[in-house]
């Protein structure tokens, strides 16, 4: 495997690490923490920089980028990014209602940057020999499952207070 693949591939799993375990520490705490934007963070940077250097190595001959992982991906980084600036926005005002919700966005945001980073991972793994299509769709339906699978209990506690 290229040292930049290795680098890319990197930093991505490391996102994916990080970004994972602030939304669902989150969660489970049922409350936004400072800790928690910088795991945000910490995986914004690392998803940034590891798309960087797939770009770097689909621009230098490697494999071509579908354009639609590419706009998938893009519409993930943004949100990510918009994600951790509201985080800390959230985090210095201190509002304990605010803190409290705001693992529903952040679910909302993990949820929509899985999409193109399970396509990545499905076109990447020569043996499935999957093409853009066939993973984007697996990977929607995956997401899809796991949105209704966590916001399960979200619904059913809504129509119960309501």
């Amino acid at each position: 495997m290229p040292p930049l693949l290795i680098g890319a591939s990197t930093f991505i799993t490391l996102a994916l690490i990080f970004y994972t375990a602030g939304v669902f520490l989150e969660r489970s705490r049922g409350t936004l923490k400072p800790s928690y934007v910088l795991l945000f963070w910490c995986g914004l940077i690392c998803d940034s920089t590891g798309t960087f250097l797939m770009g770097r190595i689909a621009a230098d001959g490697g494999q071509g980028v579908s354009p639609v992982h590419g706009v998938t991906g893009a519409i993930a980084i943004g949100l990510m990014a918009i994600h951790a600036v509201w985080a800390l926005v959230v985090c210095v005002r201190r509002n304990p209602g605010r803190m409290e919700t705001f693992h529903c966005f952040s679910t909302a945001v993990w949820l929509v940057w899985l999409v193109p980073y399970l396509t990545g991972m499905l076109m990447g793994i020569p043996a499935l020999g999957l093409g853009p299509v066939p993973a984007i769709v697996t990977s929607v339906i995956v997401v899809a499952v796991l949105a209704v699978l966590l916001f399960r209990g979200t619904i059913r506690n809504a129509r119960q207070e309501s």
